[in-house]
C-alpha cells in the first residue's frame, strides 16, 4: 500500500513538472508586442508639405513643379531613402510657402506708401544664381516673380535671361511702380519654359514696353 501511494505521488509530481515545463516555452513562443514608434520623418514631412501645397492651391498659386517635388519623395520613403524623401519633401513645402507669400504680398501691396530718394541698390552676381532667384531674396524683392524687373534694369548687361555670370553687378530697381511690377509678375508667369542660349521672344517683347 505504501509503495502504491509513493508511486502515486511521484506521478502527480511529474505530472505537475510537465505541466509548468510546457507554460513556460509556451510563453517562450510567444512574439513579443511591437513598440508603436509612431509616424517616420519623411511622412512628417511629406504631410507638412501638402498642407503648405493646400493652402496655396487655394489661392491659385501653387507652383507647378511642387507637386512633382512630393511626388518623388513619396517614391524615395517608399524606397527607404529618408534623406532624400525629406530633403525633396521640405524643398516642396518651401516653394509652396513662398508662393503663399507672394500671394500675400500682392495682395497686400500698400499703395500710400511713398517712392523713396533712393530707389536702386546694387547686386553682385555669385556662382549659382539665377535671376529667379535673386529677385526670391529678402535684400531684393523677395518675390522671385519680379525677376523680369532686374532683366530689364539691366538689359544692356544681360543678354539671355536664362544666362548670368558670377561677378557681374546688376542694379535693382526699388521703386518700380505697381503697373511695373504687375507687368513683370505677369511676363514671369505667362514667359514659358526657360531655354538657355536663345532669347525667347517674348522676353524681347516685355523689353520693348
Amino acid at each position: 500500500m505504501k509503495f502504491k501511494n509513493k508511486i502515486k505521488q511521484l506521478s502527480i509530481v511529474l505530472l505537475t513538472a510537465s505541466m509548468a515545463v510546457g507554460c513556460a516555452s509556451q510563453q517562450k513562443q510567444e512574439p513579443a508586442p511591437k513598440a508603436d514608434s509612431g509616424p517616420s520623418a519623411s511622412s512628417i514631412a511629406i504631410a507638412n508639405a501638402k498642407a503648405a501645397m493646400k493652402k496655396a492651391k487655394a489661392v491659385d498659386y501653387l507652383w507647378r513643379d511642387t507637386g512633382k517635388f512630393v511626388k518623388q519623395a513619396e517614391k524615395a520613403a517608399k524606397k527607404g531613402d529618408e534623406a532624400k524623401a525629406i530633403k525633396l519633401a521640405n524643398k516642396a513645402r518651401s516653394q509652396a510657402e513662398l508662393a503663399l507669400k507672394q500671394y500675400y504680398y500682392e495682395q497686400g501691396i500698400d499703395r500710400a506708401v511713398p517712392a523713396i530718394e533712393d530707389s536702386s541698390s546694387a547686386y553682385s552676381v555669385v556662382k549659382g544664381d539665377s535671376l529667379w532667384g535673386i529677385a526670391g531674396k529678402d535684400n531684393t524683392y523677395g518675390n522671385p516673380y519680379q525677376w523680369p524687373l532686374i532683366y530689364k534694369a539691366n538689359s544692356a548687361k544681360i543678354k539671355d535671361a536664362d544666362l548670368i555670370f558670377p561677378g557681374q553687378e546688376f542694379d535693382i530697381n526699388t521703386g518700380a511702380s505697381d503697373a511695373e511690377v504687375s507687368a513683370a509678375v505677369n511676363h514671369a508667369k505667362t514667359r514659358g519654359a526657360w531655354s538657355i542660349g536663345a532669347v525667347e521672344e517674348s522676353d524681347k517683347a516685355y523689353l520693348a514696353k
